[in-house]
């Protein structure tokens, strides 16, 4: 089994910055790190950064030019660098990975922007 723990979340001011970190264990041979979404109430999960074919990373319009997604795979952890959070950018962020044949989830950290 795979488990997969984020960390990071916290409440910012508007402009401020905060880096997520999500950290696998378990049987994590065959798995891969791949990409970071967000939920808030009521609306579906949303993809915010991924990794894509090849290692190139791929972003939603909304958080260009201001988060980086990385990863360290001698780690088993995943990072979420978010800088000049918006108010628009309070969810709970999610990481993800998978498998050949299986997609893993976290349990989520709150990102919370105060204006």
């Amino acid at each position: 089994q795979v488990r997969l723990v984020e960390s990071g979340g916290g409440l910012v001011q508007a402009g401020g910055s905060l880096s997520l970190a999500c950290v696998a264990s378990g049987n994590t041979g065959n798995i891969e790190l791949r990409a970071w979404y967000r939920q808030t109430p009521g609306e579906p999960r949303e993809l915010v950064a991924q990794f894509t074919n090849g290692g190139t990373t791929n972003y939603a319009d909304s958080v260009k030019g201001r988060f980086t997604i990385a990863r360290d795979n001698a780690k088993n952890t995943m990072y979420l660098r978010m800088n000049d959070l918006k108010a628009e950018d309070a969810a709970s962020y999610f990481c993800q990975a998978a498998s050949l044949t299986q997609i893993y989830w976290g349990q989520g950290t709150q990102v919370t922007v105060s204006s």
